[in-house]
């Protein structure tokens, strides 16, 4: 699960607003590279959204099926707010939709179908 822990206003090249999401998944234990101790965190990421400002700011707080991952991308800059530090990154944090049981079911029936050679063409049991 994932939950919506606030949202932002952003604005497109031509001038119009809207309003993207900020997603925080479920709590996380990651050793420390310097200490060598745990340590508790969790992972953002933002969507966009249609909604206005009124909407984005009763979903504060919603929980939604899914999970955050990291997912490889292109290389780009990023500055850390707390250092000013410019640093270059090549992941970013996606939203990925829990997919329901009866999907995953639909699936595996899909693919047993699609492989007809799983089924006998003459009635008769023939080992392969």
């Amino acid at each position: 699960m994932v939950r919506i822990i606030n949202y932002k206003e952003r604005q497109v090249e031509d001038g119009r607003t809207f309003f993207v999401l900020e997603l925080q998944g479920g709590v996380e234990m990651v050793m420390s590279q310097e200490t060598n101790q745990f340590y508790a965190t969790a992972k953002k990421a933002f969507i966009s959204s249609t909604f206005d400002e009124e909407t984005c700011k009763a979903l504060i707080g919603t929980s939604m099926p899914g999970k955050i991952e990291k997912q490889t991308c292109e290389a780009y800059q990023y500055t850390v707010k707390e250092t000013g530090e410019m640093i270059v990154l090549n992941h970013r944090y996606v939203y990925i939709p829990e997919v329901e049981a009866s999907t995953k079911e639909d699936k595996a029936v899909q693919k047993l179908l699609a492989e007809e050679h799983t089924f006998s063409q003459n009635g008769v049991l023939e080992d392969n």
